[in-house]
């Protein structure tokens, strides 16, 4: 039950992106029309959005905006074409990042990621030089709130089809199979349990312990500005994580 902690090490990037709510909301928004997309606009049969809004929730998305944001990408499909691409390479002290994207336009996301990874990190990858060094897994992230007892958590967690839990101070983090996701956070929400954070991410198998993390940090917070940019990951601890 206990060991490293998944959430930590990326909560610093959550974070921060949290403390500029606009830029989150339009990330979110971004999530919920491609989500529009592929399923449909109906919560109850469109996992993927019944997830993204979740997610919205969890940042504090009022719900006017999501309501709005889900009829706009319902009725402007045609106009929404939003691709994930996922963009790999390597920071300084060989540190492995991730980079999690929603474009409209890939050859301007590709030159953007590019640059920060030229000047600010070591570079630029191919896809799945990196990837190989992490698991991509459902994320949830509960609260840790005064009356909660670990054994029953974790026993509420397994019950649903959890994979794995850890507790730490401040938190309980309980990690799925992708293909789990959805039922395992639901679960939990029906079980009243706060969440925190609830997503699917990539999760460093090993991590790079660093006393300064000045230079990934600069990195972090550049593609945090970016647009452009969903979601980053990376293997270092240590530092100012």
């Amino acid at each position: 039950m206990a060991g490293h902690s998944k959430w930590n090490n990326i909560k610093r990037t959550k974070g921060k992106t949290d403390a500029a709510r606009a830029k989150v909301f339009t990330k979110i928004g971004r999530e919920i029309a491609v989500a529009v997309k592929l399923g449909g606009a109906d919560l109850n049969s469109n996992s993927r959005l019944r997830d993204a809004v979740a997610k919205a929730k969890s940042a504090n998305m009022p719900t006017d905006n999501i309501t709005r944001g889900i009829k706009r990408a319902a009725g402007e499909l045609g106009n929404i074409n939003y691709e994930p691409i996922v963009y790999e390479g390597y920071a300084h002290d060989g540190i492995a990042v991730i980079v999690e994207t929603l474009t409209d336009n890939k050859n301007r996301t590709a030159a953007d990621v590019r640059h920060l990874f030229d000047k600010y990190g070591a570079g630029l990858g191919t896809l799945g030089c990196v990837s190989y060094m992490f698991d991509y897994v459902g994320l949830i992230v509960l609260e840790k709130s005064a009356g909660l007892d670990d054994d029953n958590v974790f026993s509420d967690a397994l019950e649903v089809g959890a994979e794995d839990f850890n507790a730490s101070n401040d938190c309980f983090e309980i990690t799925t199979k992708v293909e789990n996701f959805t039922k395992v956070r639901e679960s939990l929400e029906q079980k009243k349990y706060n969440i925190i954070e609830a997503s699917l991410a990539y999760v460093p198998k090993a991590t790079i312990e660093l006393d300064n993390q000045e230079k990934l940090i600069k990195l972090l917070d550049m593609f945090d500005e970016n647009d452009d940019v969903q979601n980053v990951y990376h293997n270092a601890v240590g530092g100012r994580d």
